[in-house]
C-alpha cells in the first residue's frame, strides 16, 4: 500500500483540491467559548463512565444555535453518586426523566435550552468550558435531515382506489373487464 499522496487522491480532482489548499485560510486553535449564556439544543445525552475512578454519568451535549459561537458544543456531565444524587435529580428532571431507567432511552430532539458557561483551567493550566447550570426553554421541531432519501410521490390511487404489491395504482377497472364497477 502505498502512501504517497497521488495514489491516494487517485479518484479526486487534483487540481481542485490544490486550488482549495491554496485558498483556504488556516483555522484558529481551538479555545474554549467566554463564560456566558448561550441558547443551545441537547443534541444528546449519554449514559458513561469517567476514565480515572469510573464514577457512573450521564454525559448531556449542548450544540450552540445562536449567535457568533453558533455550531460550536459545550458538554455538562452529571454525575450518578449517592453524593450527586440530588444535583443529578435537578437536572435530569428538567429533562423530564425521574427514574434510572429513562437514561436507557434516547432523549427528544429540539430540546432548547439556555446554557450558562464558565471558563475553569486545570491542573496544567489549560482553559476548558463547564456548564454551570441550564434551562429549558422549549422544544423546537427539528429540521429534515440533510442525508435521509428524497421524498417519493405518492401514488395516483386508481378509480377504485387498488394499488399493487408496490402500492403503486392498479390498473384502473372497466366495465369492459366484465367486472361490476
Amino acid at each position: 500500500m502505498s502512501n504517497r499522496l497521488s495514489d491516494i487522491l487517485a479518484n479526486v480532482n487534483r487540481d481542485s483540491l490544490a486550488q482549495a489548499f491554496d485558498a483556504a485560510k488556516p483555522a484558529g486553535d481551538f479555545v474554549p467559548l467566554p463564560a456566558g449564556e448561550y441558547v443551545a439544543h441537547i443534541v444528546s445525552g449519554e449514559c458513561f463512565t469517567s476514565r480515572q475512578n469510573e464514577t457512573p454519568g450521564y454525559k448531556l451535549t449542548f450544540k450552540v444555535i445562536e449567535g457568533e459561537y453558533a455550531g460550536r458544543q459545550v458538554w455538562h456531565d452529571i454525575w450518578l453518586t449517592p453524593a450527586a444524587m440530588p444535583m443529578a435529580k435537578r437536572d435530569l428532571g428538567k429533562l423530564g426523566i425521574t427514574t434510572l431507567d429513562q437514561l436507557d432511552r434516547p432523549l427528544r430532539q429540539g430540546i432548547r435550552c439556555r446554557v450558562r458557561v464558565t471558563v475553569r483551567q486545570d491542573d496544567g493550566q489549560a482553559d476548558y468550558n463547564r456548564v454551570r447550570s441550564f434551562d429549558v426553554l422549549g422544544v423546537d421541531t427539528p429540521g429534515p435531515d440533510p442525508f435521509a432519501p428524497a421524498a417519493q410521490p405518492a401514488a395516483t390511487p386508481s378509480p377504485r382506489g387498488e394499488a399493487d404489491e408496490a402500492g403503486l395504482p392498479a390498473k384502473a377497472v372497466t366495465p369492459d373487464d366484465g367486472i361490476p364497477i
